[in-house]
């Protein structure tokens, strides 16, 4: 196979380090596992020759010993969700950039770079995943939860189980969900001494990164520059611990509650209240053995009474989804886990399926049900425990890993006659956020009709039911229609009916961050609302696993044009959230 004159590098990646080519140009290097998919992905390689500049063009003249002068380099674009398996997004083929001159002499720069960026091909493999309500985390970490994107043919049973096959296929599943990791890989071509353009093999892939379906704002984030948003073992520290992917108000980095600007209000009876958060490494960052991995990982919280009283709980169901350390998989494990966590800590799962706390085994034995008619909030954050040897010949250590999320106890009752109206929407950061609504609830139908004109019937001849001699005429009616007397039908005709559920509710009134949280819900391109009907609890009775509530997800649109998040002059402001069903109203055609 041909080669290359002179050398390839990478000079330009979402995530490098201080050893490489960008070292000293940008800050921190841009050393973050984690990215948006929703921002630029930018990727370069740089091709440097002896005595080349960007002004001076590739040459068959230049070929020998087999190598040649590069011309174009093909970008292979590959995803995962940390299976091993990798699938290819698309390829991308480029030319070199636009030759660059310095503003002063004209000069040109040493060598010829290969850009591009690959954002638009990414951000079209991520959606949303959506954990079932009422279960604990997902099923599948490869797959999340309910995914978002097309809807996949899937007509492939396995050769087992006779004529009927197995009953589950493992063809044509999507992974558009939350999160994908990436590398890309280059391929060269090269002009060489005939003047064809012949390939040259491929370079070392990038430095893989992780993707999320976020999207940062330009006036307020952060996440461009730092890892605030991923849970890693060189940043696990109790003094800047990472946040869930939720921008509710109701968190602050330390437990102390005077810090904490809300307390999001939840229902003794809501079932799907979830924290989403990307965790990369579990190596406590404070432990000097790498080989003493986190012997639990789980969500810490803490029941508050109005007497004072307080209850410690862990929730661990995501634990199931996380990959065990070979070595000693009862009590370690990996260190790199790559993958977006969910935990269900709504009030009903907590009561449902908490666990005392412990210290040295897993999995978890003890149940607890710490929210009581007493309770008047709780917090939650998330925590790793480990076995340190280092410390003397054995002690069991915690390390607080995220912010702490405050929650208080709604207690209001809900109006028999209209109900409480309960959203959850794909948020800004990449996860699902939730609120319940209860004011002011209205319903009803936009609708609108096709019709057309038709012949009406003759209504001059009816037909006529007279004895004829001694015989009835009955024996000439086929059906109930009268000749000349059709007039049920004919004239002005409705061909179909066009209707959508239109609804409406008020939320509380609301301070200013409170509300400027809230606005994602009418940015969002995902909303749900959950619905408790014939259907959904015909799904639950049939499969109480995948759908372990009587209450389902049903997606609607937004259709506020504006809303408004500050007012001044009247303080406290509340939404108006107009919404239709996603799924219209059946109606039958004519």
């Amino acid at each position: 196979m041909a080669g290359i004159n002179g050398s390839v590098s990478w000079q330009i990646q979402p995530l490098d380090w201080d050893a490489s080519n960008l070292a000293g140009s940008f800050w921190a290097y841009r050393g973050n596992y984690l990215k948006s998919a929703n921002d630029q992905l930018r990727y370069q390689v740089l091709w440097s020759n002896t005595g080349l500049n960007e002004g001076v063009e590739p040459s068959a003249a230049n070929y020998s010993g087999g190598n040649g002068d590069l011309v174009a380099v093909t970008f292979k674009v590959e995803a995962t969700v940390g299976d091993g398996y990798w699938e290819e997004l698309g390829s991308v083929k480029k030319t070199r950039d636009i030759a660059n001159k310095r503003y002063d002499n004209g000069s040109q720069p040493d060598g010829h770079r290969f850009t591009i960026d690959i954002s638009q091909l990414v951000s079209g493999e991520l959606s949303y995943s959506l954990c079932p309500i009422n279960k604990g985390t997902w099923q599948s970490n490869y797959y999340g939860g309910m995914n978002g994107g097309l809807t996949m043919q899937d007509n492939v049973l396995g050769g087992s189980g006779g004529s009927m096959g197995t009953p589950i296929s493992n063809y044509n599943v999507s992974r558009n969900g939350t999160f994908r990791r990436i590398k890309v890989t280059p391929y060269y071509e090269i002009i060489n001494g005939d003047g064809d353009i012949v390939s040259a093999g491929n370079g070392n892939h990038s430095n893989i990164i992780a993707v999320i379906n976020s999207v940062n704002q330009f006036e307020k984030d952060t996440v461009y520059y730092n890892q605030q948003f991923m849970h890693n073992e060189y940043s696990n520290t109790s003094t800047s611990p990472k946040r869930f992917l939720t921008r509710c108000p109701n968190w602050y980095y330390s437990t102390a509650e005077n810090k904490v600007a809300y307390h999001k209000s939840v229902r003794m009876d809501e079932e799907a209240e979830f924290l989403q958060w990307y965790v990369r490494g579990s190596f406590p960052a404070s432990d000097p053995d790498p080989y003493e991995n986190y012997n639990l990982l789980e969500l810490y919280g803490t029941a508050y009474d109005y007497d004072g009283t307080k209850t410690n709980f862990v929730m661990a169901d995501f634990n199931s989804i996380l990959e065990n350390n070979n070595t000693n998989p009862s009590t370690q494990f990996l260190n790199y886990q790559n993958r977006m966590l969910v935990q269900n800590v709504s009030p009903a799962f907590i009561n449902a399926n908490a666990k005392a706390p412990q210290d040295a085994t897993r999995p978890y034995t003890t149940s607890i049900s710490p929210i009581t008619s007493n309770t008047k909030k709780y917090s939650i954050h998330y925590r790793g425990v480990w076995y340190s040897q280092a410390t003397g010949g054995g002690t069991w250590l915690n390390n607080r890993l995220s912010a702490s999320n405050w929650y208080e106890i709604d207690r209001e009752d809900e109006k028999n006659a209209y109900g409480f109206v309960r959203f959850h929407w794909l948020n800004s950061m990449g996860g699902i956020d939730s609120y319940t609504a209860k004011r002011d609830v209205v319903e009803g139908l936009t609708i609108s009709r096709d019709v057309i004109e038709r012949k009406s019937g003759d209504r001059t001849w009816y037909q006529d039911d007279k004895n004829q001699g001694s015989v009835m005429q009955t024996s000439l009616y086929h059906s109930d229609t009268m000749r000349g007397g059709d007039i049920y039908k004919g004239g002005r005709e409705v061909t179909n009916v066009n209707a959508e559920r239109v609804q409406s509710v008020y939320t509380e009134p609301l301070n200013k961050s409170v509300a400027k949280w809230l606005e994602e819900m009418i940015l969002s391109p995902n909303v749900w609302i959950e619905m408790d009907t014939d259907a959904t609890e015909m799904g639950n009775k049939r499969n109480d696993d995948l759908r372990p509530s009587t209450k389902e997800y049903i997606p609607v649109i937004i259709t506020n044009s504006d809303v408004e998040t500050v007012n001044q002059e009247n303080g406290l402001v509340k939404f108006n959230i107009e919404y239709t069903l996603a799924h219209k109203v059946i109606t039958q055609r004519n």
